[in-house]
Order: structure tokens, then sequence, then C-alpha cells
């Protein structure tokens, strides 16, 4: 009865320790899983930006859930070097096909009218298809305009034809030109653009495939940063393709001086008639001198005329009187009496 029973609890033992492995290698599956899903998050996030270590050791210390989703993105990171890598062959081959660059120019011009310079200058950049971007005037007390200052901006290939045509509107004074290279700039941030969009499109598609909170806010996080970093570059490039699209030349306009060296002057000549044209500037000369004082004076005179005149003519008035009355005559010495009235004369 005993030797009947020794092969059942024999193979009744050997199930159960078939059972107790079993378990033990289910266990071990699970936790090899977990390992695995943290690994493959992080090569994940590596590749959607190579320079966020923060994300990978989140991903590396077991955060994320979804096992199945972010193993099956193991090689996300040699896929984005390839990427990159071809992004960047394509670019350095199209700017060495077409080079950018930034054109700026400055001219100084001077004119008796400095008006119609400023509308000769319209005219130029009308015909290149160009436009004023700012402009300054300032005028003198006549109304006249003395200076003008414009800043235009024309089309980068008529640039130097924009140049010449403006150096002819009117007396050159002053004219320079630079250029700048930013083929390198344009190539460099044409590729970081291509690559921080396809970054965001795998950081989204791993926000879809997030099994946690935890999940979300981490990834939510880089995406973020990505497309700050991708507006900034859309900012650079703008600039660089309107600065490389467009140059800018600043025109100054001025009115001629009085005294410019560029007028004419009389020339200085000897003889009678030279003699003679000196006299006759003299003699004028002369007379306004004589008219500036007999204008000076011509005030005075006229008030000392209204004030001195009745003066005058009492003064003369009263002398005439007393020459009129004249002195009084002196009583002469008495002699003798004559014969009264009614007395016969004695005749002897």
């Amino acid at each position: 009865m005993n030797r009947s029973r020794t092969p059942v609890a024999v193979a009744l033992g050997a199930v159960l320790a078939l059972l107790a492995l079993l378990v033990l290698a289910g266990r071990s599956a699970g936790s090899s899983g977990d390992a695995m899903a943290g690994e493959s998050m992080a090569g994940t996030m590596e590749g959607a930006d190579m320079g966020a270590p923060e994300m990978a050791d989140e991903a590396a210390g077991g955060g994320m859930d979804s096992t199945s989703a972010f193993m099956a993105d193991g090689d996300v990171a040699a896929q984005d070097r390839a990427a990159a890598d071809v992004v960047d062959a394509a670019s350095a081959e199209e700017g060495a096909r077409q080079a950018s660059i930034i054109s700026t120019g400055t001219v100084s011009l001077r004119a008796d009218d400095v008006g119609d310079a400023r509308f000769e200058v319209q005219k130029v950049v009308d015909r290149v298809g160009g436009q004023v971007t700012d402009s300054e005037t300032r005028t003198d007390d006549d109304g006249a305009v003395r200076t003008a200052r414009l800043v235009l901006r024309v089309p980068s290939a008529e640039f130097t034809e924009t140049m010449d045509a403006l150096e002819k509107v009117a007396d050159l004074e002053a004219s320079s030109t630079t250029s700048e290279d930013v083929t390198t700039q344009v190539v460099d941030t044409n590729v970081r653009i291509r690559v921080q969009r396809q970054s965001i499109a795998r950081i989204e598609q791993l926000l879809d495939r997030a099994g946690s909170i935890r999940d979300i806010v981490a990834v939510e996080r880089q995406l973020t940063d990505r497309e700050a970093r991708l507006n900034s570059l859309l900012r650079q490039q703008a600039y660089l393709a309107d600065q490389t699209s467009l140059s800018t030349i600043t025109v100054h306009l001025q009115r001629h001086r009085v005294d410019e060296p560029g007028q004419t002057e009389p020339e200085d000549d000897d003889g009678f008639l030279a003699g003679l044209s000196a006299g006759w500037a003299a003699l004028g000369t002369v007379a306004v001198g004589l008219a500036t004082v007999a204008g000076a004076l011509l005030p005075f005179l006229g008030v000392a005329l209204v004030l001195g005149l009745p003066g005058w003519l009492l003064v003369r008035g009263a002398v005439r009187r007393r020459r009129t009355e004249g002195p009084a005559e002196p009583a002469g010495p008495a002699g003798p009496a004559g014969p009264s009235a009614g007395e016969p004369v004695l005749e002897g």
C-alpha cells in the first residue's frame, strides 16, 4: 500500500515544483518588462531632443507605464541622427547653390533744390520696385527744404543699379556700401527649424501614448520647451529672409552753401573797365551809406521839426514886435517957453 502511494506523491511534488517555477518566471518577466519600458522611453526622449537628459533620466527610472507603446520606439535616437544628417546635407547643398548676402549703402548728395532732388530719389525707388520706409525733412525760415534723409528698401538684386542711379541724382559728396555673408546662419537656422519640427512631432506622438499623469506632465514640459525654441528660430529665419531679400540704402540730401566753391565767382580783371566797374561799385556803396545815414536821421529830423517849429515861430514873433515898438526917446532940456495959445505974437 505504501509502495503504490510513492509514485503519486512524487508526481504531485513535481507538479508543485513546476508551478512554483512558472510563478517565479512570471515575476521575473514582469520586472524585466518594466526595466525595458523605462529604457525605451529614455531612448525615445533622447531622440526627440538630444539635449534633454533630465527627461531620459525620468524615463529610465521606470516612470512610464505604456510598455508596449514605447518599446516600439527603441531606435528613435538613431532615426533622429540619420534625419538630421540628411537635412544637414540637403541644406548645405542648397546654401552652396545660392549665397545669402545682406547689403547696405549710404549716399550723401548736395543740390540747389532739395525738394526736386528728393522727388528724383523717389522716382529711382519706384523704378526698381522698392519703397521709402523712413524719411525726415527740415526747412529754413522761408519754408524751403534745407535737408532731407530717406531710408530706402530695394530688392537685393537691384542694389548695385540703385546705388549707381542715386549717385547721379545730384552732386555726390560721399557714397559707401557694406556686404555681409550670412549663408551659414541661414542654412543653420533652416536645419534647426526642421529638426525641431520633427522632434515636436515625435513628442506629440509620445503624449498621445502616455499612460499616467506623470508621463503627461513630463512630455508636455518637453513639448513646451521645444515649441519655444522653434518660435525663436522662426523669428530669426524671418529676419534673415527680410534682410537678404531687401537691401537698405540711406540717402542724405543737403542744399548747396552760398560760399560753396562749386558756384561761379567773378574773376579779377585790370584796366579801364575794371576801374570803371570798381568806381561804380564804390559810388553805389557811398550812395547806399548816405541813404542809410539819411534814413537813420530822418526820424530825428521829423521830431525836431514838430517840436522846434512852434518855438521858432514864437521867438521870431517876439523879436519882430520888439523891433516895431522901438526904444523910448529921452526928454530934452527945458527951453524958453513959447507963447501960449491966444497970445499975440510980438514982432520986433
